[in-house]
Parts: structure tokens; sequence; C-alpha cells
């Protein structure tokens, strides 16, 4: 695995944990987020921290299946179980820059849904 794909491996494992510091440590100060299905979008990693951290209450957890990567960028599949039980699979597209830190974030999700209403505020919609 490349570099790019170390990194997203990192993220997830932040992320699954809730380690907002080393989770934040992988993006860049400019990140760039959205999520099509939503059509919500978030700039810059203050924000994007924010989000994550106060957008997905509850206890989930995560379970990285495959991560595929290059020299910029890396993809990755991923399981979400929510405290319910209930699973979703997401696909999540990475870009890195020049610092080798994740520059923008491409979520795709199985089905459109509306955000939740905890997430009001924490992102644009498009």
């Amino acid at each position: 695995m490349t570099a790019a794909g170390d990194a997203v491996a990192a993220y997830w494992i932040a992320a699954e944990a809730r380690d907002w510091g080393r989770f934040g440590a992988l993006v860049a100060e400019d990140v760039l987020y959205e999520a099509p299905q939503t059509r919500e979008r978030v700039r810059g990693r203050g924000a994007y921290l924010r989000f994550n951290a106060e957008g997905f209450p509850g206890h989930w957890h995560l379970a990285v299946q495959r991560i595929v990567s290059a020299d910029t960028d890396a993809a990755s599949v991923i399981q979400v179980t929510d405290e319910d039980g209930s699973q979703q699979q997401g696909l999540c597209f990475f870009d890195f820059g020049p610092d080798g830190l994740i520059s923008r974030i491409t979520d795709y999700w199985p089905e459109p849904y509306e955000p939740s209403a905890n997430r009001a505020g924490l992102a644009e919609r498009y």
C-alpha cells in the first residue's frame, strides 16, 4: 500500500476511536468534504472536525473492508454499524496534497437521504 493508503487506514482508525486530534492531523487545513447523496459540503479542518465530532453522535462502529491507493489518491470501502445494529456500506474517495495531507474527501452512501437535524449548521447544502 502507498503512503496515501496508510494515511486513509490511519484516518479510519482515528475515526473509530473518536480520536479527533489524530483524525484532524491527517487532513489539510483547507480540506474539502462532500457527500453527494445529502448534498453536504464542509470546508476547512476546523469545520470538518466539528462536523464529525458533533454530526455523528451515538455508538456507531466502522470496519474498513478495502483500501485501494495510488500516490496522490485513495479509495476505501467501509461498513458502518449503528447502535441499533443497522449497517451501511460507504465508498469514500480521498485526494492528497503535496504535503501528504488529505485535501479532499468525497463520501458515497447507498441511497440519497436527508441529513439528521443535529448536523444543521455544520455544513452548507448544495
